[in-house]
């Protein structure tokens, strides 16, 4: 059994009154351990008070798990920064703005490319763009014109499905590759509406993943506070001589 030892002196001047007039700030954690737990030795108080002085530090540095994953939850790391763990948390935060990027991208991307082949079937099938929804396009892509779309739909009896040119659903591509070309463009748009739906789901597991691991660091950090504050020992002894004492040696150590 080891044994750390944390001197604390605190200095008691014969100008006694300096120190009663310096104001005392409020400690809420373990690194400020040592001007709590000055302050009741000053005033003649027992080791019971310093020890419950030290406890109520201790209490106020505890972590809350179920906040620490709300906060995660919200946005991935912070929940970790709260517990005291960043160090681990900043790898979700740094995954959370690379996923939004590489989403924003496939957008963009996916965009363009739709934008692109919209434009093209307008320049070489002369389709009409106006009013028209996406399975509109996927039917201009699987069919050279649209006679041959609507006899498909008649011999597969729907007839409902059927579009009438005169109201601006018509086309016709000059050739196959035409067609071709237009259907490409438009599967490469539509990959990376889908590849969209893989980053948010990616998005949507770093938080929950975030938010395990922020609880996790809540609770261990509540855990070391128990720990050290349970096998921690007190002593205070007077410095210098008995009738001049210039100051007071207050020593805690733990054990380990």
């Amino acid at each position: 059994m080891g044994t750390v030892r944390w001197l604390l002196t605190g200095f008691i001047l014969l100008a006694s009154p300096l120190i009663a007039d310096t104001p005392s700030p409020a400690r809420h954690s373990l690194a400020d351990i040592r001007c709590e737990i000055c302050a009741p030795l000053f005033s003649g108080a027992t080791d019971t008070s310093v020890r419950a002085a030290l406890m109520q530090t201790g209490a106020a540095g505890r972590k809350a798990p179920a906040l620490a994953a709300i906060y995660s939850l919200v946005l991935p790391g912070m929940g970790e920064l709260y517990a005291g763990d960043f160090s681990s948390g900043k790898y979700f935060l740094m995954s959370e703005g690379l996923l939004w990027l590489t989403y924003a991208a496939f957008e963009i991307y996916g965009n363009s490319v739709r934008d692109d082949a919209r434009l093209y079937a307008v320049s070489n099938a002369g389709v009409s763009p106006a009013g028209k929804n996406d399975q509109f396009y996927v039917d201009v892509g699987n069919f050279l014109n649209v006679a041959d779309y609507n006899d498909k739909k008649l011999r597969d009896r729907t007839p409902s499905l059927v579009y009438d040119p005169a109201a601006g659903y018509g086309w016709t591509w000059g050739s196959n590759d035409q067609r071709v070309t237009f259907r490409d463009l438009r599967v490469r748009s539509e990959n990376m509406y889908n590849n969209q739906k893989f980053v948010g789901a990616a998005i949507l597991i770093n938080h929950v993943a975030s938010a395990i691991n922020a609880a996790r660091a809540a609770i261990s950090h509540n855990a070391d506070v128990k720990a050290f504050l349970g096998d921690l020992r007190f002593g205070a002894s007077v410095l210098g001589e008995p009738a001049a004492p210039h100051g007071i040696m207050v020593t805690v150590s733990r054990g380990f």
